[in-house]
């Protein structure tokens, strides 16, 4: 089941890749489920090529377009507030933050799945109407989590109108929007989980203050208390869901 889940996403980001570069024409003929002609886009070996080529979008996709963002962030901030900011390793860090996204972007990958890249792999649709019909769902997902204020600013920059309705945002005012949405909401999960580590170090920091023991460098004694507190509130697990909750609210 996880590895169809990746073949889902996977897919979605190479369609998401091809959406920023633009919608490609017809130029080949196929047959439709109703046995009417439809074209393909390009020659199958010039499709390859194009669809090889689109793999450099996809990191820039799962940047801009995904949940990505926020929990990375939000899993790098954690690691500073618990005082050990090379521990877990980024490798460890990219590699669940990867994972948490796949189980957030689950219900919008499936859907593209099933309603644009069946139906192309398939032949029965042209790769313009499979990236309509796998815009929707991204630009839903994208929607639902950029504030309006956001938009707004991300509009004045561009010097544009603002739009009569969401189906009118062009995708790249829309990305830019959601990105700093994310990195907005990533920053106040964030400031929420400094404050218990914080008030760890004051109380620390007062004790030995308090005792005379200057000398003693506060972190040598809150940084144990601090992983012993995450431990025994099972921390990541609480992180993790408090992440996927925060995009499924």
């Amino acid at each position: 089941m996880a590895t169809r889940m990746v073949d889902k996403l996977a897919a979605g980001m190479l369609l998401l890749g091809l959406l920023v570069v633009g919608d490609v024409h017809a130029a080949a003929p196929a047959v439709d489920a109703a046995g009417e002609a439809i074209r393909h886009d390009l020659a199958p070996a010039l499709r390859t090529f194009l669809a090889l080529s689109f793999l450099s979008f996809i990191p820039i996709a799962l940047i801009g377009m995904t949940s990505f963002t926020r929990i990375i962030v939000v899993l790098a901030l954690l690691r500073h507030a618990l005082g050990i900011p090379q521990t877990p390793p980024n490798s460890v860090l990219v590699t669940l933050a990867m994972f948490l996204t796949l189980f957030s972007m689950g219900p919008v990958a499936d859907q593209v799945y099933t309603e644009a890249i069946t139906p192309y792999l398939s032949e029965q649709v042209s790769a313009s109407t499979a990236l309509e019909r796998a815009g929707d769902p991204i630009r839903g997902f994208m929607v639902r989590q950029t504030r309006e204020s956001d938009l707004l600013a991300v509009l004045e920059m561009a010097r544009v109108e603002p739009p009569k309705t969401m189906q009118d945002i062009r995708f790249t005012h829309l990305a830019a929007a959601f990105l700093l949405s994310e990195l907005k909401t990533a920053f106040q999960i964030g400031f929420v989980i400094f404050l218990p580590f914080l008030l760890i170090d004051l109380v620390v920091a007062a004790i030995l203050m308090a005792l005379g023991m200057i000398m003693l460098p506060p972190t040598t004694i809150s940084l144990p208390l601090k992983i012993l507190l995450f431990i025994l509130i099972d921390g990541w697990v609480l992180v993790s869901r408090t992440l996927l909750g925060s995009f499924w609210t």
